[in-house]
């Protein structure tokens, strides 16, 4: 005999229930499970085809998903992204379309003119940074950085960004900095001089690198804390990081934003640099 699922009843619910049950989908509904987490505004407007296509996936997919959560089907789904979008102001996912359309047809702009929708997007994303930024978790990150005897930083591929910027950063603050980059494919050399009373902090944006993966692991087995910043909660480090920061995303013509990464980076430096300073001033003049 089969137990007939409740479906969540709301939208909060729905996503923590893709969370728990994620790594026990299937390939596809990974896939579905993927984009419902990361584009929810998408899944209040679109047709069942049209997010089918923009999710990779067949039409059919979207309503074995829904049915896999206890939705009699899609439509019913639907309507928990619905009636949360009717209680909030647009999101600025949907700020950022509309400041896209109001640019004219993608192709055609001039180079002004990108630059105008380049400068659109990241301004409405850095608006919404402060929303995903819990102050708790800054303090708690800056704690460990401060606490720990080096810091290891690995990110690659759009990730080595803001990765070499952390770097690069710390070290200007006379803080042992590491730079896990791979030179002469020596990954897990570099991640081998984590030290116990070291700290890491992993950045990785889709695709997932398993560099990261693989150092973030390394770092876990030894009890070493890890600070991890990444673009969804569905990403593969977001539930190993001791510290996890989820930072909003703004697309142009395909090309993903980093400057919520950049900045996340420089406010970690530069409180981490205060927070050294404070150390220090308490410890020469104490009370």
């Amino acid at each position: 005999m089969t137990t007939e699922l409740t479906p969540p009843a709301s939208l909060t619910d729905l996503q923590k229930a893709i969370e728990e049950r994620y790594e026990s989908l299937s390939k596809r509904l990974r896939q579905v499970a993927q984009y419902v987490v990361d584009h929810p505004s998408n899944l209040a407007f679109g047709t069942v085809q049209v997010i089918a296509a923009e999710a990779r996936v067949h039409p059919s997919t979207l309503v074995r998903f829904a049915n896999a959560f206890g939705y009699s089907g899609f439509s019913e789904m639907q309507r928990l992204f619905q009636q949360k979008l009717l209680q909030e102001s647009p999101s600025y996912t949907e700020r950022i379309r509309i400041a896209r359309e109001s640019l004219g047809d993608p192709g055609s702009q001039s180079p002004h003119q990108l630059l105008g929708e380049f400068i659109q997007a990241d301004s409405l994303t850095l608006q919404s940074l402060d929303q995903h930024i819990q102050p708790d978790d800054l303090d708690n990150a800056i704690d460990i950085l401060a606490k720990a005897e080096s810091v290891h930083i690995v990110g690659t591929r759009r990730s080595f960004v803001p990765a070499t910027y952390f770097a690069y950063a710390l070290r200007h603050i006379d803080r042992r900095a590491h730079l896990l980059d791979n030179v002469g494919g020596m990954y897990q050399e570099q991640a081998g001089t984590i030290g116990r009373q070291d700290a890491v902090l992993a950045i990785s944006f889709r695709p997932y690198a398993k560099e990261t993966d693989n150092s973030v692991r390394i770092a876990l087995e030894r009890q070493v804390p890890v600070i991890v910043i990444t673009d969804s909660v569905l990403s593969p480090l977001a539930s190993l990081g001791t510290v996890v920061f989820v930072l909003p995303d703004s697309e142009v013509h395909g090309f993903r934003s980093l400057t919520p990464a950049l900045c996340l980076a420089q406010s970690l430096a530069i409180g981490l640099a205060y927070r050294l300073d404070k150390n220090r001033s308490m410890a020469e003049n104490p009370a």
